[in-house]
């Protein structure tokens, strides 16, 4: 448990003090999938829904949610973002939307959770976009395919 930066030596929850931190460049991509039906896909790939475009409203919400971070995760610094895209791409073969969000910043901590938070949030505003025409969607693989700067150095997903 020593090595979880969030938990004090005495057990408490703690934002971590990043103020002797060198200022970086830190980038983070993250993604993550909406299975759904064909016809579903199909619907979605039109982007032409009675509730709008469903691709283009989910990837504001993904901007937005990122841009939110810290009011959701509780320990989460407020950073200032530089930039922040959420793309989302049909998948036929597995069926799916696939979400991927790149978040930047120069700071003293790193954007993995504003990435993640906004494949999350693109994801469930799909959900919510499309449920009324398929409510059996699952929601899965949100996860941190590759993260730069900082201290604790670079990370690949995959890479040794």
């Amino acid at each position: 448990m020593s090595d979880l930066t969030h938990i004090g030596p005495d057990g408490r929850a703690r934002m971590v003090d990043v103020g002797a931190k060198a200022v970086t460049e830190r980038v983070a991509i993250a993604h993550g999938r909406v299975r759904m039906q064909a016809e579903t896909l199909e619907l979605a790939a039109s982007r032409d829904t009675k509730k709008g475009d469903p691709i283009a409203i989910a990837e504001l919400a993904g901007i937005m949610a990122a841009k939110r971070t810290s009011d959701l995760i509780p320990l989460c610094h407020p950073l200032p973002l530089s930039s922040v895209k959420v793309e989302i791409e049909a998948d036929r073969d597995a069926c799916a939307l696939t979400v991927t969000a790149r978040v930047k910043t120069s700071g003293q901590t790193g954007v993995e959770m504003e990435a993640l938070t906004a494949v999350s949030a693109a994801c469930l505003t799909l959900y919510d976009m499309l449920k009324a025409v398929d409510k059996a969607m699952t929601i899965e693989g949100v996860e941190l395919l590759e993260k730069t700067g900082g201290k604790s150095g670079d990370y690949r997903k995959g890479a040794t």
